[in-house]
C-alpha cells in the first residue's frame, strides 16, 4: 500500500497550471502545499487547506517546481572532445573530425562503458533537477552500434530516440544514399524495437529535405514519431518539413523565415531552443522572443552532447534564455517543464496537478526566478522523481 507525503511551508508553487493559481502559465501558488500520494500527485493547494498525510516535508520557505524535462540529448557517447573546444574558444582551426571522432571512439568502447557514460550523465542530471530526460543514438553509424545505443538507452529512460541519421557515416562518404538506404532498412529493422522517436540532423553537410523526409517517413511507417534537428546553421526545409510530418518537436530552430515561424505557431510542433548549443559554438542565439509572440510552443533543453554543447544543466539553459534569448524568467521555467513535456508529447510531467507524476524539484531559493537571476549557483535541494525523493 502506498503512502502519503505532504509538503509544506512552500513559498512558491509552480504547477503549470493557470486555474490552480494566479492565472498565469507558470500556475503559481503562494504559501502552498503539495501532496504525493504514491508516485502521482494527489493534491495542491494553500498551507492552510492541506490534508493529512502519512509523512510531512518542510520545504522551508523555498520554491517547489516540475522536475526539468528535458527532450533532447545525445548521452550515448564514448571519447572525448576537449581539444576541439579549447581550440574553438581560443579560435584556433581544427580538423581532427568531429562527430566523425566521437564516432570512432563510441564503435571502440564496451557496452558496460557506454552504460556507465550515460548512467553517470542521468545522474549527474537528476542532481541538477531534471526529472525525465529523451537521448538519441547517433554515434554509431552501424546496424549494431546503433542498436546496442539504444537497447542500452531504453534501461534508463522511456524516451529514447533512433537517430542513425545523424552524419553519413565515413564508410558511406562518397555513396550517401546508400546510407539513407541503409538507415530506412536493416538498420531500422533493428533500431525500432528499441525506440519511441526518430530524428534526423536535416542540414547542409548531413542530410537534405529529400533525405530527411524519406528517413522520417520509413520510421513513421515502423511507429516510430517524428522529431527533427532543423534549422541550426543554416536557412533550410527542416521547419517545414516537421510541421509537414507532425513532429513533436523541431529542435534548434536557430536560422527561420517567417514563414517558419508562422509554422510552428499554427502547428503542434514545439520549438525547441538548445542555448547549450550556442555557447559552446559562439553562434548566434536563437531568437525566443520572436516565436513566443508569435504563438509557438517553445521548449528549452540542454543538448547535451561531447561536441557543441557538453552540459546536462537545465538551469544554466534557463539563466541563458533569459540572458540572451529575449526570454521571461516564467517563460524559461515554462519551457523548461511543461515546453520539454510538450515537445515529448506527455502530459504526466511537467507539471504539479493531481493525477501528474510525482516529480518534484525543490530550490534553495523563495521563488522559480533565482534559476536565471543566480546563474551558476547549485540551487537545487531536493528532487522526487516518481514520488520517491532521489536526492
Amino acid at each position: 500500500m502506498s503512502s502519503s507525503t505532504l509538503i509544506t511551508n512552500i513559498a512558491t508553487l509552480v504547477t503549470n497550471d493557470p486555474s490552480l493559481g494566479n492565472g498565469t502559465p507558470l500556475g503559481l501558488v503562494r504559501d502552498a502545499a503539495v501532496v504525493i500520494d504514491g508516485d502521482r500527485i494527489g493534491w495542491t493547494g494553500g498551507t492552510s487547506k492541506a490534508p493529512a498525510t502519512d509523512n510531512r516535508v518542510d520545504a522551508g520557505g523555498r520554491t517547489v517546481l516540475p522536475g526539468f524535462v528535458d527532450s533532447h540529448s545525445h548521452l550515448l557517447f564514448a571519447g572525448d572532445r576537449t581539444e576541439e573546444f579549447a581550440a574553438r574558444m581560443s579560435g584556433r582551426p581544427y580538423t581532427a573530425g568531429g562527430i566523425r571522432t566521437t564516432v570512432a571512439a563510441t564503435r571502440a568502447a564496451t557496452d558496460a562503458e557506454l552504460e556507465a557514460h550515460l548512467t553517470r550523465y542521468l545522474s549527474e542530471a537528476l542532481r541538477q533537477g531534471t526529472t525525465t530526460m529523451e537521448t538519441k543514438s547517433g554515434y554509431g553509424l552501424t546496424v549494431a552500434d546503433e542498436s546496442r545505443a539504444l537497447a542500452l538507452a531504453a534501461r534508463h529512460t522511456d524516451e529514447v530516440t533512433y537517430l542513425g541519421a545523424h552524419v553519413v557515416a565515413p564508410e558511406y562518404a562518397d555513396d550517401p544514399a546508400a546510407y539513407v538506404d541503409l538507415v530506412t532498412g536493416e538498420m531500422l529493422d533493428a533500431c525500432a524495437p528499441h525506440a519511441r522517436w526518430i530524428d534526423v540532423f536535416c542540414e547542409r553537410g548531413a542530410f537534405d529535405g529529400d533525405q530527411a523526409r524519406a528517413i522520417l517517413t520509413a520510421g513513421r511507417a515502423r511507429g516510430l514519431h517524428p522529431r527533427v534537428h532543423a534549422n541550426q546553421l543554416s536557412y533550410g526545409p527542416g521547419v517545414q518539413l516537421a510541421v509537414e510530418l507532425d513532429a513533436a518537436a523541431a529542435d534548434h530552430c536557430t536560422h527561420l523565415t517567417d514563414a517558419d515561424v508562422d509554422a510552428l505557431a499554427h502547428s503542434r510542433t514545439v520549438a525547441t531552443l538548445l542555448p547549450g548549443a550556442e555557447f559552446s559554438t559562439r553562434a548566434a542565439w536563437p531568437d525566443a522572443r520572436r516565436l513566443l509572440d508569435a504563438g509557438a510552443t517553445v521548449a528549452l533543453s540542454t543538448d547535451c552532447n561531447p561536441g557543441s554543447s557538453f552540459t546536462s544543466s537545465v538551469p544554466f539553459c534557463v539563466a541563458l534564455a533569459v540572458r540572451d534569448m529575449g526570454m521571461t524568467p516564467d517563460e524559461a521555467v515554462w519551457a523548461a517543464t511543461a515546453g520539454g513535456a510538450a515537445a515529448l508529447r506527455r502530459t504526466d510531467v511537467g507539471r504539479l496537478t493531481p493525477g501528474a507524476r510525482a516529480d518534484l524539484t525543490l530550490l534553495d531559493a523563495p521563488s522559480h526566478v533565482h534559476l536565471a537571476y543566480r546563474p551558476g549557483v547549485p540551487l537545487v535541494a531536493g528532487v522526487w522523481r516518481r514520488g520517491v525523493r532521489v536526492v
